[in-house]
C-alpha cells in the first residue's frame, strides 16, 4: 500500500490499526511473523578466517618458514623434526588465543551496543511506552519530537510543525515541513518522488522542530533504507590512535629485526667460515631465534583485551563508550563543560512557590502548555520541566487529563531554545484560547496586559519591573522560574507559526521550582580540581540561579566568574579567547553558545569534554574531544554524535569515567613497558651470546617464554587497580607518545638488566656444572638460563605494577599477577624436570641447588628496580 497517497483512516485499516496503537499481543505476533526492525548486518568473519588472519602476521609466516625448513632438513638427515611439532604448536596455540580474545572483545562491544539501542515512543495497550527500536512493528503508532531519530518509515496521522532532515535519503540540506495531507500521484500514474512526500516520515530522518504521531508502514529491510542497507552495512574497525602507534612500533619492529637477523647470520658464517648445510641450518635458527624474542606477539592482542574489558567495566558505571578513541582522551580531559539540569542536579523538579493572582488559572496554563502526561497511577511522565508543571496543577486539583478532555489542543508552536518558549491553542467549548510558557523576561517581551483582582489591565513598566523582581528573588534562591501567558482567540488561529501567535499576550504568573543537586557531585567536583580538571557549568537557566548552585557544589567561589550568553555576545572572539579563564559558569546560553565555548578552550590547548542532550547541542558535541550525550533526557541526535553516553546523566559518572579512563592508559602502558622489556632482554641475550660464541636460547625456549612468561602477566597488569594518587596528578598531554613519563628509558636498562641477569645465571651454570669460569657451551646453563629469564620477567611484572611507586606501598593486590606468577613458575619447572618435556625443549636436568640459585638471581630484578625508583623519586622530588 502506497501511504502517502491514501487517508488516515484508510491507513490504519489497512495496517489493521488505530490511533490507539496495538496490543502487546498484536505487536508480539507481528514481531514473530515479520521479524525485527532492523536492517541487515555486514556478514561477520568466520572462526576459520580469524584463524588464518592471525597467521598472516609477518612474524608468524617467518616461524612458519622456519619450521618448514627445519622439517626438511630433519626429513633429510632422518632425525625427528622435534623443533617443528614445538613450533607448530606454540604458533597454532597464539592463533587460538588471538582468535579467542578477538571474539570475547566483539563480544563486548556487542553488549555495548545492545545497552545503547535504541528506544522509541509507542502506544500500545493504550498507554504511552518507551520499547526497543528493533521491536517496533507495522501499524504501530509513534511519537514523534524534535531531536528523535525516526525508527522505521511512517504515515503521519498528526502534525504539530514538523520538519525533518532526510538528507541522508533525498541528498536534500534543508529540513522538510511536514503534514498529514493527502498526496496525489503524478502523470501517467507515477509514484511521488520520496522528497516530496511530505506526510510521510522514514528511517535514518531525524525530527529536528516540532512533534507529531504516525503509523509504521514498513520496518527493517522494507524500509526505503532498508533498500540501500548494504551500502550502510559496511563493517567499520576502528582503530584507537594508540593501537595506531603500536602498528606503527610493529612496523618499525620488524626492519630493526630483520637486519639484526641479516647482520647476526652473515656474521655468524663469516666467522664460523663454515657453509655446510647444518651449520646454515643452525645460524638461520639463531637469527630466527631473534625474531621472535624481539617482536612482542601478544602485543596487540592485550592491548585490544585491556580496552574491551575497561570499556565493559565503564559501561557497568553507566559510562557507556561507542568510540574506543574516547577511552584514551579520557585520560587527557582538562576541561568538563557540563549541563546543570540532571547532570550536576537530580532533575526531580518540584514547583515550590509561585506568583500569580489566579493560581488555578496558572495551574491549567502551565499543565496544558507542556507534553508531559499523568499514567494511571497519577505519575507524571516527560520532561522533568515540565512534568512539575504537571504535578503543580495535579496538586491544585486539576488532572491533566481531565484538563485536556475539556480544553483539547489544536495547534502549537513547539517549544524552541532561541524563543525560549513554547505555546498551545485549545478549543474549549468553542472558546479558541492559547497559553505560552517560557522564560519570564522572554514571555514579558510578548506581553502587553495581566491580570490583577481578575480584570485585565495594561501592562506598564511599574508592572514589569514588579514582576522581574520577583523573579529574581525566587532565582536568588537557586529556583528555576517560567512564566505563563494567555491570548484569546475568536477563531482557530490561520498560522501556528511563533511569529503570528507570541505577541499582545495577558501575563499569568511565575512558577518557582527547585532541582536539588546531587549528593554525590561536590565530592567529584572535588576530585576534578585535585586532578587539574576544570568544571565549567553551562545552562539556560538564569544567571542567579546557576550562580547559587555553582557556589553550593564549588564551581566558582565569586559571582564574577560567572557571565550570560547576552553578555558573551558583546565580546569579540580574540577578547574572549584571552579571558576564558576567568568564567566557570555561562548562564542563559544558546546552543550556539556552547560550540563558541568549546572551539576556544581547544584553541587554548585544552582537551574538552562537552555534555548535552537537545538537537541543537549536537554541534558542540560533535565540535568537542570528548562528546557526552545524555542517556536519559538526551535526543538520538545527540547520543550519534557522542562519544560517550552518560546512561545516568549523572556528572559523577563522567569523572568516574575520567578516572577509568587513566586507569586503563596506565595499564596499557605497564603491559607495554613489561612486554618491550622483556622482549629487549631476550634481544640482548641472544645478541651477546652469539658474538661471544656460544647458545644461550633457542627459538622454541624463547616462543615458550613470550607466551607463558610473558602474555599471562601482560593480561594481568591489565587488570591493575587505579593507582591510590591517580587523580591528584595533571592530566597528561595528549601529544605525548608511548615513551613519554622516561618509559623508554625504563624499559631500555630494565631489558639490559634482565638480560644480564640470564646471561650471570647461563655461566654460573656452567660454573656449577664444570667448577670453571670461562666461555662455553653449557647444557646447564642454557637450563638455568632459561629458568631465570622465565622467573624474572614473571618477577619483574610485579615491579611494573607503578612505574615510580614502590610496589611495598601499594594498598592492594593483584589477585591475577600472582596467578599469572604462580601459574608461569609451575608450567616452567614442569618444562624443565618432566623427563619428556625436557628432552623435547633440549634441556639438562639441573640439581635443586641449581634450581634455587637460578630462582634467587631472578628475584633481584625486585630489589634492584626498587632502589633505581627510590633514585628517582628523589630526582624528581628535588626538580619540585
Amino acid at each position: 500500500m502506497k501511504a502517502h497517497l491514501n487517508p488516515i483512516s484508510a491507513v490504519l485499516e489497512f495496517f489493521k490499526t488505530s490511533e490507539k496503537g496495538l496490543t502487546s499481543a498484536e505487536a508480539q505476533e507481528r514481531i514473530e511473523k515479520y521479524g525485527k526492525n532492523k536492517l541487515v548486518e555486514a556478514k561477520k568473519e568466520t572462526i576459520i578466517q580469524r584463524f588464518l588472519k592471525q597467521l598472516a602476521d609477518p612474524m608468524i609466516i617467518i616461524l612458519l618458514v622456519a619450521a618448514a625448513i627445519s622439517a626438511v632438513t630433519a626429513a633429510i638427515e632422518g632425525e625427528a623434526p622435534t623443533d617443528v611439532f614445538i613450533i607448530l604448536f606454540v604458533v597454532i596455540l597464539n592463533s587460538v588465543l588471538g582468535v579467542i580474545q578477538e571474539s570475547k572483545a566483539e563480544k563486548a562491544i556487542d553488549a555495548l551496543k545492545e545497552m545503547t539501542a535504541a528506544t522509541s515512543k509507542v502506544l500500545r495497550d493504550g498507554q504511552l511506552c518507551h520499547v526497543k527500536s528493533e521491536d517496533l512493528v507495522v501499524g504501530d503508532i509513534i511519537i514523534l519530537e524534535a531531536g528523535d531519530a525516526v525508527p522505521a518509515d511512517a504515515r503521519l496521522i498528526e502534525c504539530a510543525s514538523i520538519k525533518a532532515e532526510e538528507a541522508a535519503l533525498t541528498g536534500e540540506s534543508v529540513p522538510v515541513n511536514k503534514n498529514v495531507d493527502v498526496l496525489e500521484s503524478k502523470e501517467n500514474d507515477e509514484d511521488v518522488p520520496l522528497g516530496d512526500r511530505k506526510n510521510m516520515v522514514y528511517m535514518g530522518s531525524t525530527i529536528v522542530y516540532g512533534r507529531g504521531v504516525a503509523v509504521v508502514v514498513a520496518t527493517g529491510m522494507d524500509t526505503e533504507m532498508g533498500k540501500i542497507a548494504d551500502a550502510l552495512a559496511q563493517a567499520q574497525n576502528e582503530q584507537t590512535p594508540l593501537q595506531i602507534k603500536l602498528s606503527q612500533l610493529s612496523k618499525i619492529l620488524t626492519y630493526l629485526v630483520i637486519a639484526i637477523c641479516v647482520f647476526i647470520f652473515a656474521f655468524t658464517v663469516i666467522r664460523n667460515g663454515d657453509w655446510s648445510g647444518e651449520v646454515l641450518l643452525d645460524t638461520f635458527m639463531i637469527a630466527i631465534s631473534l625474531a621472535v624474542a624481539a617482536i612482542p606477539e601478544g602485543l596487540a592482542t592485550v592491548v585490544t583485551i585491556v580496552l574491551s574489558i575497561g570499556v565493559t567495566k565503564m559501561s557497568k558505571r553507566s559510562a557507556v563508550i561507542r568510540r574506543l578513541t574516547a577511552v584514551e582522551t579520557l585520560g587527557c580531559t582538562q576541561i568538563i563543560c557540563s549541563d546543570k539540569t540532571g547532570t550536576l542536579t537530580q532533575n526531580k523538579m518540584t514547583v515550590t512557590e509561585h506568583f500569580a493572582d489566579d493560581k488555578n488559572l496558572l495551574a491549567t496554563a502551565m499543565a496544558l502548555c507542556s507534553d508531559a502526561e499523568l499514567d494511571a497511577e497519577n505519575k507524571a511522565t516527560g520532561e522533568p520541566t515540565e512534568c512539575a508543571l504537571v504535578n503543580f496543577a495535579y496538586e491544585c486539583g486539576l488532572h491533566k487529563n481531565d484538563l485536556k478532555t475539556a480544553s483539547p489542543r489544536v495547534g502549537e508552536a513547539p517549544f524552541d531554545s532561541g524563543r525560549k518558549m513554547m505555546s498551545t491553542v485549545h478549543n474549549n467549548g468553542g472558546k479558541i484560547v492559547q497559553y505560552t510558557k517560557g522564560a519570564p523576561d522572554e514571555i514579558l517581551k510578548c506581553c502587553t496586559t495581566y491580570l490583577s483582582g481578575g480584570a485585565v489591565l495594561p501592562l506598564t513598566d511599574d508592572v514589569r519591573a514588579e514582576i522581574m523582581k520577583e523573579n529574581k528573588n525566587k532565582a536568588d534562591k537557586a529556583l528555576r522560574v517560567l512564566a505563563a501567558a494567555y491570548k484569546n482567540h475568536e477563531s482557530e488561529p490561520a498560522s501556528y507559526e511563533p511569529e503570528a501567535l507570541e505577541n499582545n499576550l495577558t501575563f499569568i504568573g511565575l512558577v518557582g521550582m527547585i532541582d536539588p543537586v546531587r549528593p554525590e557531585v561536590k565530592l567529584a567536583i572535588e576530585q576534578c580540581k585535585s586532578a587539574s580538571i576544570r568544571p565549567i557549568m553551562i545552562t539556560g537557566d538564569h544567571k542567579d540561579t546557576a550562580i547559587a548552585i555553582a557556589k553550593e557544589l564549588g564551581i566558582i567561589e565569586d559571582a564574577s566568574q560567572a557571565i550570560t550568553g547576552a553578555e558573551l555576545n558583546k565580546i569579540s572572539d580574540e577578547e574572549f579567547l584571552n579571558t576564558i579563564q576567568n568564567y566557570s559558569v555561562y548562564a542563559r546560553v544558546q546552543p550556539e553558545h556552547k560550540t563558541r565555548i568549546v572551539k576556544a578552550w581547544k584553541e587554548k590547548g585544552m582537551v574538552t569534554a562537552m555534555t548535552g542532550d537537545g538537537v541543537n547541542d549536537a554541534p558542540s558535541i560533535k565540535s568537542a574531544d570528548i562528546g557526552i550525550g545524555m542517556g536519559i533526557t538526551g535526543t538520538d541526535v545527540t547520543k550519534n554524535v557522542a562519544d560517550m553516553i552518560l546512561a545516568d546523566d549523572n556528572f559523577a559518572t563522567i569523572v568516574s569515567a575520567v578516572e577509568e579512563g587513566r586507569r586503563i592508559y596506565d595499564n596499557i602502558r605497564k603491559a607495554i613497558q613489561f612486554l618491550l622489556s622483556s622482549n629487549l632482554s631476550e634481544v640482548f641475550s641472544i645478541f651477546t651470546a652469539t658474538v661471544l660464541g656460544f647458545t644461550i636460547l633457542k627459538p622454541i625456549h624463547i616462543l615458550w617464554i613470550n607466551l607463558i612468561t610473558d602474555s599471562l602477566p601482560a593480561l594481568a597488569l591489565g587488570m591493575e587497580q587505579s593507582e591510590k594518587n591517580i587523580m591528584e596528578r595533571k592530566p597528561r598531554d595528549s601529544k605525548d607518545g608511548i615513551f613519554a613519563g622516561g618509559l623508554g628509558i625504563d624499559l631500555l636498562y630494565q631489558g639490559v638488566l634482565v638480560s644480564a641477569l640470564t646471561i650471570a645465571a647461563y655461566f654460573v651454570g656452567h660454573f656449577m656444572e664444570s667448577g670453571v669460569w670461562e666461555i662455553a657451551q653449557s647444557p646447564d646453563g642454557i637450563t638455568m638460563a632459561f629458568l631465570t629469564m622465565s622467573m624474572a620477567e614473571i618477577f619483574h611484572s610485579m615491579n611494573m605494577r607503578s612505574q615510580r611507586g614502590s610496589i611495598f606501598t601499594m594498598n592492594t593486590q593483584n589477585l591475577f599477577l600472582w596467578g599469572a606468577m604462580l601459574l608461569a613458575l609451575l608450567l616452567t619447572t614442569c618444562v624443565i624436570e618432566i623427563p619428556f618435556l625436557a628432552n623435547l625443549f633440549e634441556f639438562e636436568t639441573i640439581t635443586w641447588a641449581e634450581y634455587f640459585v637460578a630462582l634467587a638471581i631472578a628475584f633481584s630484578i625486585i630489589p634492584i628496580v626498587e632502589i633505581v625508583k627510590l633514585i628517582q623519586r628523589a630526582i624528581a622530588k628535588k626538580k619540585n
